[in-house]
């Protein structure tokens, strides 16, 4: 009984809900935070889906969109911290499903959380590849001459296989990882904004940033003053904030590495939705402001096609707007491997309790204690599930394109969706425990009655918008239709969920009963008395 009598509280509490420590628990509740700070990373989100707000709608869809949809997430934050405090362990979201709405729940909550996690992973990667391709292209003119698809694919492959690297070697390093990684992107934020701020010879007016409005998502006929533009083309850039702050998940996948993990998981995973918000909505409308002139007018239509990239190098120069490129670059290096770790973790944990093919082999442990297998196996199905970002998407002429990242926006739209409907079941079964569920030391009191249904309809409205069409020729029966228009991310959630419930029905209630213990049978005497 002496293994018993030394266990810290974090190993007591792990030994409640049924498991022994398996994972080193060496993450200060700083290491909690800063990957789901770094996960959500404003230097790569507000950045790489600039073109999704823009395009949709214009500045106001960036400076009143962004604020808003903010304090929704905050409140989804708020509910899932209330989560984590009561049950701090790696399988997370899917735990919690487990626990308050039975094996089924936990399946389809599991499986969601699994693709949103991959994809986020691949979208965060591919971002980042086309960051270091375009700050290289930014400082050499002959390298940018030969650009192609095919070169950025090749760059995103090597910046898997970094990240693979840095997660396999060890879990103590990701922690080290995330604390640089905080203040490369509380500095290097900070020096874009003053860059922006002081460098361009010209800055637009409050009045432009605020309520200048445009449509250049190709539906309506570009209209900007009915309901359409309102009720659809606006939405379509929701995907911009709810892409950017999202992964905030991983707090949770990481408290069973994190030291009092009921308080300091909590707080993590909050403060780095709240943190992020703030200093995502000073970048962003700093980066708005810089929007360049063109023939004396703002050049909306340049920024649409360009992104930030035409706002950094045009305003900026090729020096300073490189710069800028590349502190969002390195921080996107950052962003990627706290995902990988976060993804290989619930991988981990969702296979140990066999609930996914050959879970013995993604639950095994290196001799650095690090599920190597499951960071292997992350890193090969984003590969694959980004291989249509080969394929060019042109909405203009050869003259004058207007490449839209079609595969990019759908990756992210997969990686939205999955996690934020992984995120609402364990929220809903949450308010329908009532008073009757056991909170843990953090908890929003009373406030869960009205807090967990708002974050709930947030998260199935934004869903159902992410899965529409992200431009005209991926309308069914639109003469302009072709399949590399098509915003794959309804297919992927439908054809999942579709596949789920087969496997559900066909097999899986047979013999999957939710989390295992594998604690040791002593501990686990002790703690059922």
């Amino acid at each position: 009984m002496s293994d018993v009598t030394e266990l810290s509280d974090d190993e007591r509490r792990l030994a409640e809900l049924g498991y022994k420590q398996e994972l080193h628990r060496s993450w200060s509740g700083f290491s909690n935070f800063a990957i789901s700070f770094s996960i959500i990373s404003i230097l790569a989100g507000c950045f790489t889906n600039f073109g999704a707000g823009w395009n949709n709608g214009g500045p106001i869809s960036i400076s009143w969109s962004w604020p808003i949809l903010s304090v929704f997430i905050l409140i989804i934050g708020f509910t899932m911290s209330e989560l984590v405090s009561a049950f701090p362990t790696s399988g997370g979201i899917y735990w919690w499903a487990s626990k308050l709405g039975g094996p089924r729940a936990g399946f389809y909550t599991g499986w969601l959380n699994l693709i949103g996690l991959i994809a986020v992973t691949a979208g965060v990667a591919y971002g980042c590849a086309t960051f270091i391709d375009l700050t290289i292209s930014t400082w050499s003119s002959g390298y940018a001459a030969s650009y192609s698809l095919t070169r950025v694919f090749l760059v995103f492959v090597a910046v898997l296989a970094l990240v693979v690297v840095l997660n396999i070697f060890s879990g103590h390093l990701m922690a080290v990882l995330n604390n640089v990684s905080v203040w490369w992107h509380v500095f290097g934020a900070a020096a874009i904004i003053v860059i922006l701020l002081v460098i361009p010879d010209q800055h637009q007016s409050f009045s432009y940033v605020f309520t200048h409005r445009f449509n250049n998502s190709g539906f309506f006929d570009a209209d900007t003053g009915g309901l359409g533009y309102w009720f659809a083309i606006v939405p379509f850039g929701f995907l911009l904030t709810q892409y950017t702050i999202t992964g905030f998940d991983a707090s949770a996948h990481l408290s069973e590495e994190t030291q009092s993990a009921s308080k300091a998981a909590a707080q993590g995973m909050w403060r780095s939705i709240a943190y992020s918000a703030l200093g995502g909505y000073l970048l962003l409308l700093c980066v708005v402001f810089a929007v360049p002139n063109k023939g004396g007018a703002p050049d909306d239509a340049g920024v649409g096609a360009g992104g930030v990239g035409y706002i950094f190098t045009t305003a900026l120069g090729t020096s300073w707007g490189g710069l800028v490129l590349f502190i969002s670059a390195a921080a996107q290096v950052f962003c990627a491997t706290s995902c990988m770790t976060s993804a290989s973790r619930m991988l981990f944990a969702f296979s140990r309790d066999g609930a996914v093919p050959f879970s013995r082999l993604w639950s095994t442990l290196s001799p650095k204690r690090v599920p190597a297998n499951a960071v292997l196996v992350v890193a090969v199905v984003s590969a694959v599930v980004t291989l249509p970002a080969l394929i060019r998407v042109n909405l203009g002429t050869e003259q004058a394109p207007l490449v839209v990242p079609v595969a990019f926006y759908a990756v992210t739209s997969i990686a939205v969706i999955g996690l934020y409907l992984s995120f609402a079941i364990p929220i809903w079964l949450r308010w329908r425990a009532g008073d009757s569920f056991q909170v843990g030391s953090w908890n929003n009191g009373a406030k869960y009655r009205w807090m967990n249904p708002i974050a709930v309809a947030e998260i199935v409205i934004v869903s159902l918008y992410l899965m529409m069409p992200f431009v005209p020729g991926a309308v069914p029966f639109n003469d302009a239709f072709a399949w590399k228009f098509v915003n794959y991310a309804p297919l992927v959630t439908i054809g999942a969920l579709v596949a789920l419930t087969i496997w559900w029905q066909a097999s899986a209630r047979h013999w999957f009963a939710g989390p295992k213990q594998n604690v040791d049978p002593e501990v686990a005497a002790v703690y059922g008395e």
